[in-house]
């Protein structure tokens, strides 16, 4: 019987030199259990130019096992390469360090061996295994997906970061370490447990109990709450303290902590065998927005609930008062963060975004950002087989290039606006008009005008022979097909690739690096949205607005919800078709520009920045209507969508335009809103909350609020023996009052009501009332001086 072909998704990987080769060993999650495959004796490449070939030939006389081979491969400036071969991947940073001073790059040394092993064989994450002559193989296998098993740890720590307690869930063995020993009185609460509650009479005890535990229940992934950053530096620092290696990897392996290139308190935790996600920078990865990243906020916000203690300012204190005298509800605590980890994770799909966004990228499935890394996995094996190779990163020097369009807006309310915006609008863009950098390269070097299409700024692009095009065909395929699947984190991953790539072209840290590309897509989209203003301006339509791939369409007087949607329909029906004949026309190209219908606004306001009568830009509200005739009020950059103004503000926002968008009375409603302000009804609107995003030492001249009231409240904090938790950043509350901004934890004075009228509510109700010949102060003015 033919042996079997396991298939794997990958989890992490790593390599290694040693005397006869590179080792690169991948981690892989099976049906039937974690699988580790060794690839021995791997040889390393860079490229260098033959016209350099004397000086390299010198260079690597010192390097035994290194050499040079004759290749058909060019650079984008069309001069010949000769292949780089070492035994050891750092002989090429060795080679490379020798040659910098001689003003000749090694190109592509920085591909790491076992990116380039994945990379160079189209595989991204799913993997089919192969027993070959020379050892295992592996091949793409981009549809396997496994079942992982994860594991939520959360830590207690005291205000000092002395380990109180470790949590673990999501496993049959769901268990909390606690130092200590149990009181000698039952509490009611640990009648009540649901897990293992184990003490530990010392915290070595717990980080070796902890070892044994992943090493007895061995999950694929450990997900948790800021759990790099602060979990597992606390476990590694009490193991360094304690003398014990904290060994969480499989096989008993230590993690391989590094530090960010430029951050130097960021840390990276490697675990060999089990990928580490945070839940914070997971959401951000797929895009998921809070006014605040804690766990307390986000639980409330996708689950509408919170942890056992919530964002008390007394959480500190009440977490070392259960340790000294209720362990069994500190460990309740504690494993229920770890349950809300677990339950965000299932309702924001975050483990099935991960897993797609790796098979997706080609990046290791805890690597978030990387979208330079991303765009390398995919290009660079397609650029070898057309005959290139990369340049390096910093070989063209910074320049300014143009961003996305944004049209000068036309400020004021109407009825019966449109949206319209352009299907993945840079993608198709390159689809569309060949954008490349190997399409650059041939098309400046064409003979025959016929093979060449015309870009921006005298830009020529091969009409034939390119990498980028075929990658995002590729991609928004897979994405129609995961859109018609339902698979939105499939659809949500493969959606953030394509649109990061006019992005990545326009990054200096790239190796792909071009002012020219990246304007050749950001300029055609300019001209894109203004010849969809005049097709739409011909119809006898004004467009008011328009922002890199939308336009807002004014259809001069009100329409019924069905009139308007067979309005937009005829629309996207006629431009999509006009572009069709007119890029054939112009240039015989296909076309992949897409417009669709997004919005109709029965309602919709566009304000003018303030103190002029020029119109915003990015900012605006509306009440939007679907085909069902469902409502909804729409604010994007107002005061409405910030997290830096208050809820009195936001809530006044809202039920001002809901009044004018309605068309019901409104003058009563603000003088109600300021008067029921000044009287002192509204004081739990009143609350500043801001991030400090630098430590209080830090702000020496320009002081702002929030830096103040978060100093009253450590001193104050100090004096009551509670921890100073501002010191090193945090999210601060407060209140303006006359003298000053005062943290909630420590008001004393009577509060500043001048300051929310003048500071808040009035200019939200001027941006809004001015188009309409009214003001707030005319509103308000009789009334202001009765309560100061």
């Amino acid at each position: 019987m033919a042996p079997t072909k396991p298939k794997g998704f990958i989890l992490t990987r790593r390599w290694w030199d040693t005397p006869t080769g590179t080792t690169i060993e991948y981690w892989l999650a099976t049906d039937a259990g974690p699988l580790k495959v060794l690839l021995t004796a791997q040889t390393s490449v860079a490229f260098v130019e033959t016209r350099f070939r004397a000086a390299v030939d010198a260079a690597i006389q010192a390097l035994p096992g290194v050499q040079l081979r004759e290749l058909t491969l060019k650079t984008f400036q069309q001069g010949p390469v000769v292949g780089v071969y070492a035994r050891q991947f750092r002989q090429l940073g060795q080679l490379a360090r020798t040659l910098q001073p001689l003003n000749i790059p090694l190109l592509e040394a920085d591909v790491r061996p076992h990116d380039r092993y994945l990379m160079e064989r189209f595989i991204t994450a799913g993997v089919l295994v192969e027993d070959g002559v020379d050892g295992a193989r592996l091949k793409p296998a981009p549809d396997y997906r496994p079942v992982l098993k994860v594991v939520s740890l959360d830590i207690e720590t005291s205000e000092n970061g002395e380990l109180y307690s470790i949590a673990l869930d999501g496993l049959p063995e769901r268990v909390v370490f606690m130092l200590g020993e149990p009181s000698p009185e039952p509490t009611e609460t640990a009648e009540t447990l649901d897990f293992a509650l184990i003490y530990l009479p010392t915290r070595k005890a717990m980080v070796e109990s902890l070892n044994d535990w992943f090493a007895r229940n061995d999950p694929d992934a450990i997900i948790g709450w800021n759990v790099i950053q602060f979990d597992l530096r606390v476990l590694q620092k009490t193991a360094d303290q304690c003398g014990v290696p904290l060994l969480l990897g499989r096989d008993r392996s230590p993690i391989a902590w590094r530090t960010h290139p430029r951050k130097q308190a960021y840390f990276f935790a490697p675990i060999p065998g089990r990928i580490v996600i945070d839940g914070i920078d997971a959401l951000k990865a797929a895009v998921w927005s809070f006014p605040s990243f804690s766990l307390e906020a986000v639980s409330q916000a996708l689950l509408g609930e919170g942890k056992a203690i919530g964002d008390a300012y007394d959480k500190m204190a009440e977490i070392n008062r259960r340790y000294r005298e209720d362990k069994p509800a500190l460990a309740a605590y504690n494993i229920r963060d770890c349950e809300l980890v677990l339950r965000i994770f299932e309702k924001a799909q975050l483990l099935q975004f991960v897993m797609e966004r790796a098979q997706t990228t080609g990046l290791a499935a805890d690597h978030f950002g990387g979208s330079i890394a991303a765009f390398s996995h995919h290009y660079l094996p397609r650029m070898h087989r057309l005959g290139y190779v990369a340049p390096s990163v910093g070989e063209i020097q910074r320049k300014a290039y143009p961003g996305g369009y944004v049209m000068d807006s036309k400020p004021g309310f109407y009825d019966s606006v449109l949206v319209l915006d352009y299907k993945s609008l840079y993608p198709s863009i390159i689809r569309t008009y060949c954008v490349d950098p190997v399409g650059y390269a041939e098309g400046q070097h064409a003979s025959d005008p016929a093979a060449q299409i015309r870009g921006p700024m005298g830009t020529l692009f091969s009409r034939d022979k390119h990498c980028l095009p075929e990658i995002v065909t590729t991609l928004s395929r897979s994405r129609d097909e995961a859109k018609r699947a339902k698979n939105e984190p499939l659809s949500q991953a493969l959606k953030l690739l394509m649109n990061s790539f006019a992005g990545v072209l326009g990054a200096t840290e790239c190796r792909f690096f071009s002012p020219e590309l990246v304007s050749a897509v950001t300029l055609r989209g300019h001209e894109i949205v203004k010849r969809t203003q005049v097709f739409v301006e011909n119809r006898g339509y004004e467009a008011i607005y328009g922002d890199t791939d939308s336009i807002f369409i004014w259809l001069g007087r009100t329409h019924t919800n069905a009139e308007a949607h067979a309005v937009g329909a005829d629309l996207v029906r006629d431009i999509n078709a006009w572009w069709t004949h007119t890029l054939h026309a112009e240039q015989g190209l296909a076309n992949f520009l897409e417009i669709e219908f997004d919005t109709h606004y029965a309602k919709f306001f566009m304000p003018t920045i303030r103190g002029s009568d020029v119109g915003s830009k990015k900012r605006y509200a509306g009440l939007s209507t679907d085909v069902a005739g469902k409502e909804e009020m729409v604010f994007r950059g107002l005061e409405m969508a910030r997290s830096d103004w208050t809820p009195l503000a936001r809530q006044f926002q809202d039920g001002l335009l809901s009044r004018i968008f309605h068309e019901l009375p409104y003058r009563e409603f603000v003088t109600d809103y300021a008067r029921s302000t000044l009287a002192g009804a509204k004081d739990e609107l009143l609350i500043y909350r801001k991030r400090l995003r630098h430590s209080l030492d830090d702000y020496r001249v320009n002081v702002p609020p929030q830096v103040r009231a978060a100093r009253i409240a450590d001193a104050y904090n100090a004096k009551r023996n509670r921890p100073m938790q501002y010191q090193n950043g945090g999210w601060i509350e407060y209140v303006m009052t006359q003298n000053g901004p005062e943290p909630l934890e420590n008001r004393q004075s009577r509060v500043d009501y001048e300051h929310y009228l003048s500071k808040q509510l009035k200019p939200i109700a001027d941006a809004i009332l001015h188009p309409m010949g009214d003001s707030f102060t005319a509103l308000t003015s009789s009334q202001r001086g009765l309560f100061a």
